[in-house]
């Protein structure tokens, strides 16, 4: 009787796990509650009965390896005195519940004084862990636990500060070699055994993280792949994925294989029709051979998990795709805010778009006071795409600061905007000085479409650095203080947009964001490398202006007709007519990428032209090259800003070098705006993308031009010659004096002959004037 109870209690049970294994079909109206069931695909044996082809049996990974990294860079080092880095790293609800400790690895200069250094960990604002700076030797594993609720479901603040000093020199020099590293596949969270590397909602797509290179992946197994009316729907879905991560470095592969599950910083969607995608599944998703479908599933091997993209026939998946991309959405004529750059760099970046004061406290700037000699602080402003006042406009710093005695006259603060000096000032006061809203006018040359970063830098010379023993104890005394209230000014500046203008594609997506119509899209061929390239161009380009962009795929540049396009492919396969309007020697066509004869031949031509440079002038051509660098530091005049008509755009050839060419262009009728990825093969193509992705190469973009130089990791800009002004805004008058007047600022020659007719016609009038008003004899 017992054994008969017990059998009937067991098929209880059984019954009870299978009722609530059942998966919730995709509803349109929401996402399914985070606490969905989540279903098996098929195992080994499950395979083998039905006589599909299985992937050989993959050890599980047990819940308890379960880590996440959190340093979004391919590598963090702090530099200086006082440095320090923080962005925002996002956890499911389970995650934020099962967080144990926080670990990284470190290594610092071996100049660095440990008993007065100090790195520190903060985690939502509170003091994670510390200690002193004294690993010269090798790189040190440090581990903190993290007490219960700190961390919490969604964005989790993580900051990295550094305070260093030198161990035997006290001078501004000295600084410059102190610096701690801290390897990126060396710091991660850990979690406690359990479920918290599921996941089981649309919004956990934001938990996809990082792998330890500090990059993501999203991988799209699409069974139908080679199928072209697919691919518009493809790379909405690229855009929405890449939308919901906002991570820094994102690259999606498409293929009709599934990868290799459970890597960090990767999440793998299955995308076709229930039919397409059975055979990969243990059982379909309920409601999947009746509707869209949009769910987390669970790999019975790897305990990872798969995202199921799925309906009865290609309509709905793409339904089902819209329901994953149409919340990332937003109206092409509504401004932003702030740009996201908050998995990378806190806090988020606002943008200026006239006008406007913004409080260092705003901009993430806190108050400090500081003991040593050179102090460095920098934040983020963004402008728009259509921003015009690179040659006239001036920014100002309202700045709160204090300094002692102990500085020294000669002592300056500097700004920097993105890396190159826009402004200085002196220290001057022998007695020390309180800075109450100190005015310091910032140019705007050196400010780009998209996030900028500012930096303020105090380089301090003081009586006590010239007596700097070894061992001597470091003065806590401080010397120079920022203070919080102060504030950044921006002017009004002139807006419209330029074509070529990469500069306003990689920092706003422009003018490819503003389109309502659907853009057309040109691909040399469907394969895997090309989609992926696509995929991941069209993903970075969504995330640059905060919103999906609609395609369509066309067959020919012909029906693009006025409408901006895009244009990826190799080069040999893109037909020529792209690469005139986009101002590539279309004679590189077929032998770019030959790098052992062309490599060869322009070594040897560069010698040769070298040595007859020298022979023939090549000192007086040096002479006035200096004069000419001369004139451009002081007085910022360039031989181009005294030409009255634009000089000739010469072909841009591909350097042997290069790997990935970004150009654009008008289109044939000059009304539109034509840009072209390409490369050699569709290989480079689709690796160049990734490299290019990365928000650090990103925003080095610019010009009409960019080729990624894989060799030494960086973009070399052809810079623009003449350019056609495109209409972004409202007619207005004040917008167009200020247009003039940073044109007229770029074309001194112009100003020069505009300013002697002025005063020939004011002569002539006051002349004739005089001669009918004046008194005669």
């Amino acid at each position: 009787m017992i054994r008969h109870i017990a059998l009937a209690f067991a098929l209880l049970a059984i019954t009870t796990a299978g009722a609530v294994a059942q998966p919730s079909p995709f509803d349109m109206s929401g996402e399914r509650p985070a606490d969905a069931p989540i279903l098996q695909l098929p195992s080994a044996a499950a395979g083998e009965g039905n006589g599909t082809a299985v992937e050989p049996p993959v050890a599980a990974k047990g819940q308890d390896d379960f880590k996440r990294f959190i340093i979004p860079f391919s590598a963090l080092s702090l530099t200086g005195e006082v440095d320090e880095r923080t962005w925002s790293v996002y956890l499911t609800a389970a995650q934020a519940q099962a967080a144990t400790s926080l670990n990284f690895a470190y290594q610092n200069a071996i100049v660095v004084a440990p008993e007065a250094s100090m790195l520190q960990v903060f985690v939502n604002g509170e003091l994670a862990g510390g200690g002193a700076v004294g690993s010269a030797e090798a790189a040190e594993p440090l581990s903190y636990n993290l007490k219960p609720g700190l961390l919490r479901a969604g964005a989790n603040d993580i900051r990295f500060k550094v305070r260093q000093r030198h161990r035997t020199d006290c001078t501004v020099e000295s600084t410059y070699e102190l610096w701690t590293e801290i390897a990126p596949d060396s710091a991660f969270i850990r979690f406690a055994p359990g479920d918290s590397a599921m996941l089981s909602s649309l919004d956990d797509v934001r938990a996809v993280g990082l792998d330890e290179r500090g990059r993501t992946q999203f991988n799209l197994v699409v069974p139908g792949l080679q199928q072209p009316s697919r691919t518009a729907a493809l790379m909405r879905l690229s855009q929405g994925l890449a939308l919901r991560g906002q991570m820094p470095a994102q690259e999606v592969s498409l293929s009709e294989t599934m990868p290799e599950l459970g890597k960090p910083g990767q999440i793998t969607a299955l995308v076709g029709t229930a039919e397409e995608v059975a055979p990969l599944l243990e059982r379909l998703p309920d409601g999947a051979s009746s509707g869209p479908v949009a769910m987390f599933v669970r790999d019975s091997r790897t305990e990872a998990s798969v995202l199921v993209i799925s309906g009865p026939d290609w309509s709905a998946v793409q339904e089902a795709i819209e329901g994953v991309t149409q919340p990332m959405d937003r109206p092409s004529n509504v401004p932003r805010d702030v740009i996201a750059t908050g998995r990378w760099l806190l806090p988020e970046t606002p943008l200026v778009v006239s006008s406007t004061r913004l409080r260092f406290s705003e901009l993430g700037v806190e108050t400090s006071e500081f003991t040593g000699r050179r102090f460095r602080t920098r934040f983020s402003v963004a402008v728009p795409s259509d921003f015009y006042a690179d040659a006239y406009g001036d920014a100002t710093l309202l700045l709160d600061a204090a300094y002692t005695e102990t500085v020294q006259p000669g002592s300056h603060i500097d700004i920097y905007v993105n890396g190159n000096i826009a402004s200085t000032i002196q220290l001057n006061s022998v007695n020390g000085d309180i800075l109450r809203h100190l005015p310091i006018n910032v140019t705007m040359r050196h400010f780009k479409p998209g996030p900028n970063l500012i930096e303020v830098e105090a380089v301090l010379t003081a009586e006590p650095d010239k007596a700097c023993a070894p061992g001597t104890p470091a003065s806590n005394d401080p010397r120079f203080a920022l203070f919080d209230t102060s504030e950044l000014r921006m002017p009004s500046f002139a807006r419209i947009g330029r074509r070529p203008n990469l500069a306003a594609i990689s920092g706003a997506a422009a003018p490819y964001r503003s389109d309502t119509a659907a853009i057309p899209l040109y691909l040399d061929r469907a394969d895997e490398d090309t989609l992926s390239a696509a995929a991941t161009f069209l993903a970075r380009l969504a995330v640059a202006g905060g919103r999906p962009l609609a395609v369509e795929m066309v067959t020919s540049p012909l029906a693009a007709g006025n409408r901006n396009a895009l244009f990826i492919g190799a080069m040999p396969q893109l037909p020529k007519s792209v690469l005139t309007q986009v101002g590539i020697d279309s004679a590189r066509q077929m032998s770019w990428g030959n790098a052992v004869v062309a490599g060869a031949g322009n070594e040897t031509q560069q010698a040769m032209d070298a040595w007859r440079t020298r022979l023939s002038g090549g000192a007086w051509r040096n002479q006035v090259t200096a004069f000419q660098t001369w004139v451009k530091q002081e007085f910022d005049i360039s031989l181009s800003s005294l030409r009255i008509v634009p000089e000739t755009q010469a072909e841009f050839s591909p350097s042997e070098t290069s790997s990935l060419v970004l150009a654009q262009g008008a289109n044939p009728t000059d009304d539109a705006t034509w840009t072209l990825l390409t490369a050699p093969t569709a290989k480079q193509l689709r690796e160049g993308a990734s490299a290019i992705a990365d928000a650090t190469r990103w925003q080095q973009i610019s010009g009409r031009v960019s080729a990624y130089e894989p060799a030494t990791d960086k973009i070399e800009v052809t810079p623009v010659a003449g350019f056609d002004f495109v209409q972004t805004q409202p007619a207005s008058l004040t917008n167009y004096r200020l247009i003039f007047a940073n044109w007229l600022s770029t074309n001194i020659m112009v100003y020069a002959l505009l300013l002697i007719v002025l005063s020939v016609l004011l002569g002539l009038a006051t002349s004739s004037m005089l001669t009918r008003l004046g008194r005669r004899k």
